[in-house]
């Protein structure tokens, strides 16, 4: 018998779980219900997949009767981050177990309200972190693991958005901390899982510094940049920052065909007044078992990729990646790519820097050696299949515990919450009463 599924907020990101019900998980997964505030949204993804056809199309105000009426075993929650929150105790109080996309939630309020629904309902709440199956991730949690490097007492982590990728956080709803969480938990959630994972340790105190340095109208300002027009959507010629969704069909459909329902415009100027994500962080994070984390994020890079060094007391490891190595404006089917790390970016690159990754182990006295990264096929490096497995078929015995359940996305999010807080007073943040639940590892995870 096939799990039946509903999903909530019909957007971009819906398409991979769709895909997947559709295409390699059709025979274990059966869709029955897309929910969405804008009908248009919902009705592109039922029309554009034969086997939708006959699906329940509503809205989330009708999610305890979709569940109901159509009894729905899990809902996959890809809404505004703002309402996973409630969307994910609805499902719950409902009768579903639910998959929900990072991040979990964005405050610490609603950490609680999850938990404690999950303690009434003895339901089940899947939080999606897909680089965890990324081959080159994979790869230095194992040498961690092994103990090759010895006990891990510092991680340093730099993680560069670029001026395509990381414009588009401050073109769309993520540009207000209020639907988001800022940086620090949409798209830092992924970096902090990697290292709570990477450790099997949890973060206990952090302190943040930051700002909007970049993107907004008083950064634009104080660099004598003129403005933009207030949409990249236009006739004539273009500015770098501006993206036109008539130049992706997809994103034509979604969003700019779905505006006469409710307004949402999803190609905003990135040097608008109103913006309140920031687009530099900093963090520096304790971890329980001693381990300190120094993390850094820039939106506005030449390049985009990520450098990581561990330092252990019998050596070092050394990652970085380069997913995309200049910004490409578009392919050459005039599509734009946002994001390098979901689509294989393909243009003619020049200059020094080469799209690729690399892993260096060194142990004291010895030469350093370069670990071998099997190839990924597909989003995030191969990640998204892999993870797309363990969430419809089931997750198989998994030394490297890369499964993950709604405390491993607690975690993750604690870092984001409790550094937003640090960069309100100015001052260490503790976790644990920060957020007010238990933080104990699930039993069974791996330990390096």
């Amino acid at each position: 018998m096939r799990t039946r599924y509903a999903l909530i907020g019909s957007g971009h990101r819906a398409q991979m779980y769709l895909d997947a019900i559709a295409g390699p998980h059709a025979d274990v997964a059966e869709l029955v219900a897309l929910l969405d505030v804008n009908p248009a949204r919902r009705e592109f993804h039922r029309d554009r997949v034969p086997a939708f056809a006959d699906v329940v199309l509503a809205g989330p105000e009708q999610l305890e009767d979709v569940i109901r009426e159509q009894r729905v075993d899990r809902v996959i929650v890809t809404s505004v981050d703002r309402l996973h929150a409630e969307h994910v105790v609805r499902s719950l109080e409902a009768g579903a177990d639910v998959v929900v996309e990072k991040p979990l939630t964005i405050d610490a309020p609603s950490v609680r309200a999850i938990q404690d629904a999950i303690d009434r309902t003895g339901r089940s709440v899947v939080v999606t972190f897909n680089y965890r199956y990324s081959p080159r991730n994979t790869a230095l949690k194992q040498v961690i693991a092994s103990g090759e490097i010895g006990e891990v007492v510092s991680v340093t982590f730099e993680w560069v958005l670029d001026t395509q990728h990381g414009a588009d956080y401050f073109r769309r709803w993520h540009r207000d901390k209020a639907n988001s969480g800022g940086l620090f938990i949409h798209k830092a959630a992924h970096h902090f899982d990697l290292v709570n994972w990477w450790l099997a340790d949890t973060p206990t105190r952090v302190y943040a510094r930051g700002g909007l340095r970049f993107y907004g109208a008083d950064a634009a300002s104080e660099r004598g940049r003129p403005a933009l027009p207030e949409r990249g959507t236009h006739d004539g010629p273009h500015d770098p920052f501006e993206l036109d969704l008539r130049s992706d069909e997809r994103l034509e459909a979604l969003y700019l065909k779905a505006e006469q329902h409710d307004g949402y415009q999803r190609d905003r100027s990135v040097f608008d007044a109103g913006i309140t994500a920031e687009d530099n962080l900093t963090a520096l994070v304790d971890y329980a078992r001693g381990t300190v984390l120094t993390y850094a994020l820039n939106a506005h890079s030449p390049w985009e990729g990520y450098r990581v060094a561990v330092n252990g007391t019998a050596g070092r490891a050394e990652l970085e990646v380069v997913e995309r190595a200049e910004v490409i404006a578009q392919d050459r089917d005039g599509r734009a790519h946002v994001d390098p790390s979901a689509v294989a970016v393909t243009g003619d690159e020049s200059g020094v820097r080469e799209r690729g990754e690399r892993l260096v182990v060194q142990k004291h006295f010895a030469p350093a050696r370069e670990v071998e990264i099997p190839e990924g096929t597909g989003g995030h490096g191969g990640g998204d299949a892999l993870l797309l497995r363990d969430v419809f078929v089931g997750p198989v015995q998994d030394e490297l515990g890369r499964p993950s359940d709604h405390r491993d996305g607690i975690r993750a999010i604690s870092v984001g919450i409790c550094g937003n807080v640090s960069l309100e007073t100015g001052a260490p943040v503790d976790v644990a009463s920060t957020l007010g639940v238990d933080l104990a590892r699930a039993a069974g995870t791996v330990r390096a």
